[in-house]
């Protein structure tokens, strides 16, 4: 038990730390997003089969599309958020990312079926205003309009990813990951080839970061990640998925130096809070029962 919460918290500040890692690498945000997915897929494809795990996605062609559709959001969806990243900053990116799960919180009955509950009703109202505050204050300080969006978008493609992979019942773990990724780097790899063909310019590029976010942060985060969940309590897993967006503010803020103003930590804290108060109470109440 305890290897797993090391493992898992661990996997969760690696992922907090890709925003900052990106600001190092000297190179468009589609193209960052290329380079991590296609070398995370890699690496994460080799632990897989090293290990001696065999596919099984030809005896779940259903799944295997729902996930190729995951895949797919996930390739835009970091796309929208390396964007964010680098328009808007990466702490307040970050929180209009994380709000992807309320919005699978709050569509889950018309989804999959699930009890819409009080408390789902008055996070997402939370979140809801939390958002409201950041984007105005963004939107007065004269921030960018452009960025903004990305956020919303890089936050409204996550539900797309989380809806789409919660429909494979059958492939899970660290097989629906190394999937996930290889269809998220096609769809970058689409984009790119159309808005500027598949050459890069690596002159003066940081392959040292480039390492660190595919190799590790990817692809061992993403090993860390999924091999640790099966060890851990539900409501655990819920509490502590929050130090990653805690983490991205506050590498943001050490090693960036970017700050946010009053009205935009009180709208962190309301989306935070607002989803912790959808997520955790719900499963507070199932496991009561």
């Amino acid at each position: 038990m305890k290897l797993s919460y090391f493992k898992y918290l661990l996997s969760l500040l690696m992922f907090g730390c890709n925003g900052v890692i990106a600001s190092y690498i000297a190179l468009s945000s589609y193209e960052i997003v290329f380079l991590r997915t296609f070398i995370g897929s890699i690496f994460l494809l080799f632990l897989f089969l090293i290990f001696g795990n065999k596919f099984s996605f030809l005896k779940h062609k259903k799944d295997l599309f729902f996930i190729a559709l995951s895949g797919i959001a996930m390739g835009a969806s970091w796309m929208f958020l390396y964007e964010g990243f680098d328009t808007l900053g990466v702490g307040l990116s970050s929180l209009m990312y994380y709000s992807g799960p309320v919005i699978v919180m709050i569509l889950s009955p018309f989804i999959f079926k699930e009890k819409l509950t009080y408390n789902k009703i008055a996070g997402f109202i939370v979140v809801v205003v939390g958002l409201l505050l950041i984007n105005g204050e963004v939107t007065y300080l004269g921030g960018s309009s452009w960025g903004i969006f990305c956020g919303m978008m890089s936050a409204f493609t996550y539900f797309l990813l989380v809806t789409f992979n919660k429909m494979s019942k059958n492939i899970k773990g660290i097989e629906n990951t190394v999937i996930q990724l290889i269809f998220s780097c096609l769809t970058v790899t689409l984009f790119l080839l159309f808005k500027q063909g598949l050459y890069i310019d690596f002159t003066g590029v940081n392959w040292f970061a480039v390492f660190l976010i595919g190799v590790v942060t990817t692809g061992v985060g993403c090993y860390l990640y999924f091999s640790s969940l099966s060890g851990l309590p539900v409501q655990s897993v819920a509490v502590l998925s929050y130090t990653e967006l805690l983490s991205s503010v506050i590498f943001a803020s050490i090693f960036l130096g970017e700050r946010m103003t009053a009205l935009q930590i009180v709208g962190a804290v309301l989306i935070v809070g607002g989803a912790m108060i959808g997520e955790l109470i719900g499963i507070t109440k199932a496991e009561k029962k």
